[in-house]
């Protein structure tokens, strides 16, 4: 999803996002001189697509009438790859927004989209494909890219590895609105309309999309809120206990040992709530990473860590980087009973130490993680 570049250097830290929706390496400008759509044509954006011709992700002309072979529930993330094969067995179909991007869409998905942007018209609520799929070659280029431009360290941090992104499925679909006849393309922008999106949220189950990165969830999807974000798993009654019971894709399939969270980010003078959650969810994210671990409670180690030899430290671990402020979290959580190499298998791990930093005005990074 597009962000500008003041949204950007402000929030590179949470979760990663350029890892999930945000990790195009698009133009994120407004353009001023792209022809902005009135409600009624934002609704008609993609009236004049042609949903009778089918695309392969070779270009292959198909029919309809093929059966389709891929597994709608399968899940791609931090730790699960694209299933084999799946680029070459995709049906895909090709569309153009109200911005003139050009969108590729999985062909049983966009069908369904555009059942529930009909819906939604009908209540006055207008929305659009900012993106959909993007092939692995194309997450490899713009890593890449990353890596030229900034490095090495930086790409592996903010861009996701190649095969591990769901908009490689071409199931997963970022929407945009448009509200009053104007676009809302940017992050910043768009969470300023929750009422807007709780409404779409609710008419997702019946037409088989899921919210996929929902809030509060970030240490078992590994990315942060994402109302924009949805994904077709091509069953509405999955998608209806999913979505009423508030659980992730990863939980329903039984992909991870799911407990009940103690968040606790305490009191503070030194930084606000907002400032402290913007660091748990990067505490949450990370932990998404620990295969097969349970995350019992997290919580702010409080002010009196903060200080100038703790930053000092810091800086010790990780001297690219003028940090001028340190955090530490603490975090409890079970390992797994079997398979791990890296903790002590079925063992309650208490006071884990997560330490972040960020430069002035910048997003938190975690430096540290240790026992």
């Amino acid at each position: 999803m597009r962000r500008s570049m003041r949204f950007a250097a402000a929030c590179t830290a949470i979760c990663l996002l350029l890892a999930g929706c945000g990790d195009k390496n698009k133009n994120t400008e407004n353009k001023a001189d792209t022809q902005q759509t009135t409600q009624t044509e934002a609704g008609d954006a993609f009236a004049t697509a042609d949903e009778d011709m089918l695309t392969t992700s070779d270009d292959e002309t198909t029919t309809e009438d093929e059966t389709h072979s891929i597994d709608y529930m399968a899940l791609v993330n931090k730790l699960n790859p694209l299933p084999e094969n799946w680029e070459n067995e995709l049906e895909t179909v090709h569309c153009t927004n109200s911005l003139g991007d050009d969108v590729e869409v999985e062909k049983k998905a966009y069908d369904a989209y555009l059942e529930l942007k009909a819906e939604l018209e009908e209540e006055g609520i207008y929305v659009d494909l900012d993106s959909a799929r993007r092939s692995v070659a194309d997450q490899e280029r713009i890593m890449a890219d990353f890596t030229e431009q900034y490095g090495e360290d930086y790409a592996i941090k903010t861009v996701a590895t190649p095969g591990f992104s769901e908009h490689h499925t071409g199931l997963a679909l970022d929407l945009y609105l448009n509200v009053y006849g104007e676009d809302i393309y940017l992050n910043e922008d768009m969470v300023q309309y929750p009422e807007i999106w709780s409404a779409i949220h609710e008419k997702l189950a019946e037409h088989g999309f899921i919210l996929r990165y929902p809030e509060g969830k970030e240490h078992i999807t590994g990315y942060g809120y994402e109302p924009w974000h949805i994904r077709y798993i091509d069953d509405a009654d999955a998608a209806e206990k999913i979505m009423s019971e508030g659980l992730t894709l990863e939980e329903y399939l039984g992909a991870v040992n799911s407990a009940e969270l103690k968040e606790d980010l305490g009191t503070s003078k030194l930084f606000s709530e907002e400032e402290l959650e913007e660091a748990a969810v990067q505490v949450k994210c990370k932990f998404a990473t620990f295969e097969g671990c349970e995350l019992h409670s997290l919580r702010y180690a409080g002010d009196e860590f903060t200080t100038k030899e703790n930053l000092a430290i810091m800086k010790e671990f990780d001297n690219t980087t003028n940090y001028a402020e340190v955090v530490e979290f603490l975090t409890d959580f079970h390992t797994p009973k079997e398979g791990s190499q890296v903790f002590d298998p079925d063992t309650e791990m208490k006071d884990y130490r997560w330490w972040l930093g960020r430069e002035k005005d910048g997003g938190w990074q975690i430096i540290i993680w240790e026992k």
